[in-house]
């Protein structure tokens, strides 16, 4: 058994940053499933979202956050992450990352869909790896925070383990750790943690087309959910807009809706703009009603795509400020300056996960969770762009405020149980699978199922029918897993089909369409609408 004050399951801004202040404070480690940087921070093109021109305001950015969010954001969490977030942006500056700047050495601000203002901090089109790549350069330089890699976190820890029945009306509920699979020895180990930060990114790849890397299956809040932990509002799920049309691979390739900022607008197959039929905003009005919209025009066209014409924004600007995005289209065979680039609505990011609070605390003591994982109440029904990555800067900063206050308060664990008695993984019935192509089959089926039927539109007949076919996955799948011996494809296809079941249960439970989530039996919006926990 391996013992730390706070045990991290994710490498991307969130866990990170949250690394580099814990580790003043006890022990870290950090745990990810695949390299260090493969995260979805690393994917991140457009940027971070923060009040630093003189001529926005907390209150525009708030509005703003609420507009896209289709009323659902608590106003309390949005106020607290627009105001707190500018420090804990200067915080990454002193931390080394880079934020294009003007001549005159402000940051360079760009402008983004449902933005009333340019309040968008970015480094050219690779803003996430620009973040990664700072975060990680310091925490090489802390000598306490471990940093393991190709570990997959199998199951959270709780009372279910010493042998005590644990149902989502139990009380007192506790994280003593994790179990985690060691991909290159095949082996699973116990570790044990003081507090124990759920920072494992989305779940795109339940869709079959996605700008999500691989990695992205769910895995923490497919965890949480096991261990009875409360999960709210998977139905909001966004699909983001202008993705690269290239059939067979995976995943999508982004491209950043900054490039609509500087004046890039998406056309139909006549060449004619067709967004201000709409929305006042046109291409840059909210992600949910643009690709809304852009799959109502492909329906009507019975095309697989549209196109995005950013023919009037200077080749300068596009070399300069969008390079990733000019020379990934160019070298498939589309040069920006001349081309319109075919494109199509892509999963993108899931609004909704772990239920916290405004400490990041889930419903489960000692387990935080912060990141696309959790669910916070910043974004509601629909996410404003580039409030992402300042979500999980300022809910790493307050997860540890809350852990330290915690600790001086009440550092003592349920003195029932003990870590030290904490059971080995037992594999002693398990084989190794006869045949792995059955566990990958089961995870295209579900992305094709998920993508056809729980996507941008929906309706009762789609969910009931998703619902049937993920509950004979969720059997064949668990079947396997218990006689299985423990692989990446076959734990990732398992959390998959949580995330989806989840996705799917939420869906049906809302009888309205707003924001991501759209219905036709229930086309209207509700006058007032409870979230749908789990």
């Amino acid at each position: 058994m391996k013992h730390y004050d706070y045990l991290i399951i994710g490498s991307g801004i969130a866990g990170l940053s949250f690394a580099l202040k814990a580790s003043r404070h006890g022990t870290v480690c950090i745990m990810t499933k695949a390299q260090r940087d493969e995260t979805n921070t690393k994917y991140a093109q457009g940027g971070i979202a923060g009040v630093f021109n003189t001529g926005d305001s907390y209150e525009k950015h708030i509005n703003d956050t609420i507009i896209a969010g289709d009323g659902l954001c608590n106003r309390e969490i949005v106020n607290l992450v627009v105001k707190e977030g500018p420090v804990r942006i200067k915080e990454l500056v002193r931390w080394g990352a880079s934020f294009d700047r003007n001549r005159n050495g402000e940051f360079n601000l760009a402008k983004e869909g449902g933005h009333s203002d340019k309040r968008i901090l970015h480094f050219q089109d690779s803003t996430g790896a620009e973040i990664e790549r700072a975060l990680l350069a310091q925490i090489f330089k802390k000598k306490n925070i471990t940093l393991l890699e190709n570990y997959f976190a199998l199951e959270l820890v709780t009372q279910h383990h010493f042998g005590k029945k644990i149902t989502k009306a139990s009380q007192g509920i506790e994280c003593f750790g994790v179990y985690a699979f060691e991909v290159n020895t095949a082996k699973v180990e116990f570790f044990s943690a003081g507090n124990v930060i759920l920072a494992s990114g989305g779940v795109g790849q339940v869709y079959a087309n996605t700008t999500n890397p691989l990695i992205a299956t769910g895995d923490g809040i497919a965890m949480a959910y096991r261990a009875k932990a409360k999960v709210e509002n998977m139905e909001f799920y966004q699909f983001h807009p202008t993705a690269l049309f290239h059939p067979g691979i995976s995943p999508s390739f982004l491209i950043t809706e900054a490039l609509r900022g500087a004046g890039a607008v998406l056309k139909n197959h006549q060449q004619k703009e067709f967004m201000y039929s709409y929305h006042a905003q046109g291409s840059l009005a909210p992600r949910d009603i643009v690709a809304r919209a852009m799959d109502s025009e492909m329906k009507k066209s019975g095309k697989s795509f549209l196109y995005l014409d950013a023919r009037k924004v200077s080749p300068v600007e596009l070399k300069k400020h969008f390079p990733n995005v000019y020379n990934h289209c160019k070298h498939a065979g589309y040069d920006m300056r001349k081309d319109l680039v075919p494109v199509v609505p892509a999963a993108h990011y899931c609004c909704g996960g772990v239920k916290t609070d405004e400490w990041g605390k889930t419903s489960i003591r000692k387990l935080y969770a912060c990141g696309e994982c959790a669910s916070t109440g910043l974004h509601g029904a629909n996410r404003l762009a580039s409030n992402s990555l300042l979500e999980a800067l300022v809910f790493s900063n307050r997860i540890l405020m809350h852990c330290l206050e915690f600790k001086k308060s009440n550092s003592q664990r349920n003195p029932n149980f003990s870590p030290k008695d904490i059971p080995r993984w037992d594999a002693s019935r398990t084989t190794n699978p006869e045949e792995l192509i059955l566990i990958l089959q089961v995870k295209k089926e579900i992305q094709e199922m998920m993508s056809s039927y729980v996507g941008i539109v929906r309706s009762d007949v789609r969910l009931e029918r998703a619902k049937k076919r993920l509950a004979m996955f969720f059997e064949e799948t668990e079947a396997l897993y218990k006689k299985t011996t423990i692989g990446v494809d076959l734990c990732e296809t398992r959390n998959l089909i949580s995330a989806g079941y989840l996705i799917i249960k939420s869906a049906m439970l809302r009888k309205e369409s707003r924001g991501l989530h759209y219905n036709t039996d229930y086309p209207f919006k509700k006058e007032s609408a409870e979230g749908t926990v789990f």
